[in-house]
Order: structure tokens, then C-alpha cells, then sequence
């Protein structure tokens, strides 16, 4: 008879994580986008940002499951985050 696999009861920190701070990654990512100076017109600068969110965000959903713990899904994510924000800043102010 084989082993069972243990069941991880950490999927719904993981998919948290995935959906909470994943949203907060790909709009800051997109913010990001919106920063650089880039030699293409506002328009398509606009639409490249706008309809990058979602696969950025499904992306980052998809892989928060590759996380052995929720709480390091928080974790990795939280800091992901934060280092883009602090990207944001320096491109926006500097």
C-alpha cells in the first residue's frame, strides 16, 4: 500500500498571500512601468501598465503555492513587495 501524502492545511495562507499581496506586486510593478522613461507614447505606456496587472498577478498566484509554508509565502511576498515600492520611490522622486 503506499504512503499517503500529508495534507498541507496552510493552502489558504498560501492563496492569501497569492491574492492580497500578488495584487499589491503586479500594481506596484505596473506603477513601476509607469515610471520609466521609456521613448513610446503616454497611450501605449497607459494600456501596457493597465493590461500588465493581471498576468503579473496570476503569475505571482500561481507560484505562491511553490512556497514549502503560508508564512513564508507572506514573508517572500511581503518583502517582494517592499522592494518594489522602494524602487517606486526612487524612480518617482529622483
Amino acid at each position: 500500500m503506499t504512503k499517503a501524502i500529508p495534507f498541507q492545511t496552510d493552502w489558504l495562507s498560501k492563496t492569501l498571500a497569492g491574492l492580497l499581496l500578488g495584487l499589491f506586486l503586479s500594481l506596484a510593478c505596473s506603477a513601476v512601468f509607469m515610471q520609466l522613461p521609456l521613448n513610446i507614447a503616454m497611450s501605449v505606456k497607459v494600456q501596457l501598465a493597465m493590461w500588465s496587472v493581471a498576468p503579473i498577478w496570476l503569475f505571482v498566484l500561481s507560484l505562491c503555492f511553490l512556497f514549502p509554508t503560508g508564512q513564508r509565502a507572506w514573508l517572500w511576498l511581503g518583502l517582494a513587495n517592499l522592494l518594489v515600492v522602494v524602487i517606486y520611490g526612487l524612480l518617482r522622486f529622483f
